[in-house]
């Protein structure tokens, strides 16, 4: 997941160039299969990264709780963007 700033979309040139740099970075091995764009990531009130909401959606699972969440709106945004790549 990569978060674009305000105004700006991610496009392949970009996803290239992360992909990349990842591998230059770190090695083949950890070559991401997807990059996602989006402007934001499922928050805490408090203001933490809800990783486990990631990964539900990532492998098309069932959602958890989302009930404290402070951006409910943005799970559905990335739904759409996974199952649209």
């Amino acid at each position: 997941y990569v978060i674009t700033e305000e105004g700006h979309e991610g496009d392949d040139q970009l996803r290239d160039r992360i992909v990349a740099g990842v591998e230059d970075a770190i090695g083949p091995i950890a070559r991401p299969e997807q990059v996602v764009f989006t402007p934001e990531l499922p928050k805490t009130r408090s203001g933490k990264i809800m990783r486990r909401l990631l990964e539900d959606i990532a492998n098309d699972e069932q959602l958890g709780d989302t009930s404290t969440l402070r951006n409910p709106e943005v799970v559905s945004d990335i739904q759409q963007k996974v199952q649209g790549d």
